[in-house]
């Protein structure tokens, strides 16, 4: 019997989406595309996702925060974690709004990530030196404001 076939479906995708927001959160999308993944019919999935959501189970705010708090203890940038966010179906608005509200130093966190992992700056570096280490930052998400003066 497929997940289509079963007449308690929706109390079933429910359970798998309680399965899964309960490991970590997930933005909505994220949970259409696992739990259709698994074979639940999509319409079924979007309607108990609406529910969760409107109970408060779900939440997309709630999941851009706990991203943006990991991405930030990891010393990643506000363009990696907009990425991020973007890729797992988070509207920018509520992004950028998320990050803003955050209030991150990423001018610090971007000089805590180089000194741990070059040590201190050096401004006698050759050119195709500070050139690999500014696009070391670049790759984490940060801005060439973040660390301009760090070479």
């Amino acid at each position: 019997m497929t997940a289509s076939e079963s007449p308690g479906s929706v109390s079933e995708v429910r359970e798998a989406a309680f399965r899964l927001l309960a490991r970590r959160e997930h933005s909505a999308k994220e949970l259409v595309f696992k739990l259709v993944g698994k074979g639940w019919p999509e319409m079924i999935v979007e309607q108990v996702i609406v529910d969760l959501a409107e109970s408060g189970l779900q939440s997309d705010r709630r999941f851009t925060d706990s991203l943006i708090r990991d991405r930030v203890s990891r010393h990643y940038g506000p363009r990696r974690i907009l990425a991020e966010l973007h890729d797992r179906g988070i509207d920018p608005a509520l992004a950028s709004n998320a990050i803003d509200e955050a209030h991150i130093d990423f001018f610090a966190l971007a000089t805590a990530f180089y000194k741990k992992k070059y040590g201190a700056p050096d401004r006698g570096l050759e050119y195709k030196e500070r050139a690999k280490r500014a696009q070391s930052l670049y790759r984490r998400g940060f801005d060439s404001d973040h660390f301009r003066d760090l070479n």
